[in-house]
């Protein structure tokens, strides 16, 4: 049976996996399809919610490295509980809401959801460590 945190890790896995797909096509508009995928030396700079956009995404997968870690060290320890498991849940929204704030160019509301996603992953911690 999979465990809520697990479920949320792999739905946040998966947005965080599929947030490259707007920009890109952004990029092909702008770019041409032959440029987007080579190595120009002077490329059409993205729209802005483009490359807003990329910067959520990059910043995405370098806070899923520490979600995923976390979770499966809870896995692992046995330590998962209702806390880790709300703080999962948590965890997904406030990275709904912080791709979806950063790309509309939102600070106050990106910055708010990052500080959530970044408590979600303290809670996980202390509840591996308690």
């Amino acid at each position: 049976m999979i465990t809520t945190e697990l479920t949320y890790l792999t739905w946040a896995t998966v947005f965080t996996a599929l947030m490259w797909m707007p920009y890109i096509l952004n990029m092909i508009i702008v770019r041409g399809l032959i440029n987007a995928v080579g190595y120009s030396e002077n490329p059409k700079p993205l729209a802005p919610w483009a490359a807003r956009m990329k910067q959520a995404h990059s910043n995405a997968i370098e806070n899923l490295v520490v979600f995923g870690l976390l979770v499966f060290v809870a896995q692992a320890a046995g330590a998962n509980n209702e806390t880790t498991g709300f703080a999962c849940a948590i965890y997904f929204y406030a990275r709904l809401v912080h791709c979806v704030a950063y790309t509309l160019g939102i600070p106050w509301v990106r910055t708010f959801a990052f500080a959530v996603g970044f408590v979600c992953q303290i809670s996980l911690a202390a509840q591996i460590l308690m």
